[in-house]
């Protein structure tokens, strides 16, 4: 039997009154909309904080660890090569109700069977109806990688790889591997609203959806016949709020009750304040600058390591990071996650940059786009200030940038639409995990018509890797995969940074994770 707190958290909802279930409202600050509402088909971390209180994978993470625990499935098994993962199920799951829904059974193996076969296979009649792309599975390669899922029986599932991978069993707890309900798709598949599912989504979480006024607020409401207990919390709101000042000015009085994360130079707005509390983790996450390597002249390596050794990380850190709570990222994953390839550098050498652009054939001063990160993030805290550091570096070896930055959701549909020279990005992860940062991000399966980096040396070394037992080995070739990373310079890797979360002091069960998302089960105040 796995560990779990639900159970707990279940007994414990039947020793609360009923009358104080539904006390007070909890207010949640949010930095982004959600992009939609379908786990599958997003990959943000503003999308994730609202769909991880409506689904629910297999597994989870315990609360501010990276220990995995028991969720829709109550156990597990893996085969000593690595290849065929069987699943346990939940008995007495329920689905939401909602207006446009009514579960007519309880959650089994058919609904595990239909969200995965929706992520791996083209021909499933719902994708039919609905042709999607589910960018992170894709990224993670998932279709090419699950050989088969077998129905063992209503409340047994089983999942063959072709080959072995020591990281699978994580991935059913990431966000994408929220189950749906397969009543439902049939429902909306029955009706042609296939695509309602983005929008009225159903769940088991313990939060069910109510209503949305994009970019301004999102009400879910306490799901009454959750498995793992009641909610004290009845109503959960977010409230949009783009600006992190705003957010700590919510939060200072009391119109929000838990906010996104600060940027450093906000964290002393909040210091001494008699209802204020500042949580704080040192996160696994990069914030780094994205080359389009199909568009000319970042498509070539010579330019692209030019652009990285010309930007002064120092004087940027010590602008963007007062506090000196952020690291400088150097490889493509923190130096906490195991395998860490300590022999890498970083470098700030203006004189070789030029040189560099010379040998690329550049002459003339040189026109990029580069574009701002329009929400602010703990690992860029201002992406405007830092294009301007950035441009200003770039002036220096004659490469004028021209900055642009878009709305959140457009600025992800024109990037992922190939308009971009460079632009800023980031990755956050649960685990410490090389993985969970190189196959999602750096693989070809990842690569969206060659926009992104695509090396089958580099993805030879990522199989190598999730297919190894042995530890050591499979770290010394988690090492070769960097060095060759920093070699072709997909990435100006920028920084990994702590993450600061605001909340009043009468907040209570709410956990920080590793990666700065948030848990609303059992929180309340």
């Amino acid at each position: 039997m796995f560990p779990s707190r639900f159970g707990l958290l279940a007994a414990l909802a039947l020793l609360v009154p009923a009358g104080a279930l539904a006390a007070k409202p909890l207010v949640y600050c949010a930095d982004a909309s959600p992009e939609g509402f379908d786990p599958a088909l997003w990959d943000s971390s503003s999308t994730g904080n609202v769909t991880s209180q409506i689904f629910q994978g297999l597994v989870a993470f315990r609360r501010g660890t990276a220990v995995l625990e028991p969720r829709l499935a109550t156990a597990w098994t893996v085969s000593p090569d690595a290849r065929t993962f069987s699943f346990k199920l939940r008995r007495g799951v329920r689905f939401h109700t909602t207006p446009y829904f009514t579960p007519g059974r309880e959650f089994n193996a058919d609904d595990v069977m239909f969200s995965f076969t929706r992520l791996i296979d083209p021909q499933q009649p719902f994708n039919r109806a609905f042709p999607a792309t589910y960018v992170y599975p894709q990224s993670l390669g998932l279709a090419q990688m699950i050989a088969g899922i077998d129905r063992v029986g209503d409340h047994e599932v089983r999942f063959r790889l072709h080959k072995a991978n020591v990281n699978s069993l994580g991935y059913f707890a990431s966000s994408f591997a929220g189950i749906h309900a397969a009543e439902y798709a049939a429902q909306l598949l029955a009706q042609g609203r296939a695509s309602a599912i983005n929008n009225q989504p159903v769940g088991t979480g313990p939060y069910r959806f109510k209503s949305y006024r994009k970019d301004d607020v999102l009400r879910l409401t306490a799901h009454p016949d959750y498995w793992g207990g009641v909610q004290r919390t009845e109503r959960l709101v977010y409230a949009i709020s783009r600006e992190p000042n705003v957010r700590v000015q919510k939060v200072s009085r009391g119109e929000c009750h838990v906010a996104a994360a600060l940027r450093d130079v906000d964290i002393t707005a909040l210091a001494g304040h008699p209802q204020g509390v500042v949580q704080k983790i040192p996160a696994l996450n990069i914030s780094y600058l994205a080359f389009n390597l199909k568009k000319p002249p970042v498509n070539r390596r010579e330019v692209r390591e030019a652009l990285d050794i010309a930007i002064d990380r120092d004087a940027l850190f010590k602008v963007l990071f007062p506090r000196g709570d952020a690291l400088q990222a150097v490889s493509a994953f923190p130096p906490a996650v195991p395998g860490y390839n300590k022999a890498l550098r970083n470098e700030h050498d203006p004189e070789r940059a030029r040189r560099l652009l010379a040998t690329a054939g550049v002459k003339g001063e040189l026109e990029i786009d580069l574009w701002a990160l329009p929400v602010s993030r703990p690992t860029t805290p201002n992406g405007q200030l830092m294009a301007q550091m950035i441009q200003a570096d770039w002036a220096k070896i004659g490469v004028e940038a021209r900055i642009l930055t878009y709305e959140w959701g457009e600025y992800l549909k024109r990037a992922n639409a190939d308009e971009h020279h460079v632009y800023m990005s980031g990755w956050s992860s649960d685990v410490a995990a090389a993985d969970e940062f190189l196959a999602p991000n750096l693989t070809c399966a990842a690569s969206r018509g060659g926009i992104k980096f695509c090396n089958a040396e580099f993805d030879a070394l990522v199989e190598a890797a999730r297919a190894e037992v042995d530890t050591a080995r499979r770290l010394a070739t988690i090492e070769q995969a960097q060095a060759l990373f920093k070699r072709e310079r997909p990435w100006i890797t920028m920084a990994h940074s702590s993450v600061y979360i605001p909340l009043r002091k009468d907040v209570t069960g709410f956990v920080m994770a590793p990666n700065g998302s948030v848990d609303f089960e059992g929180v309340y105040r």
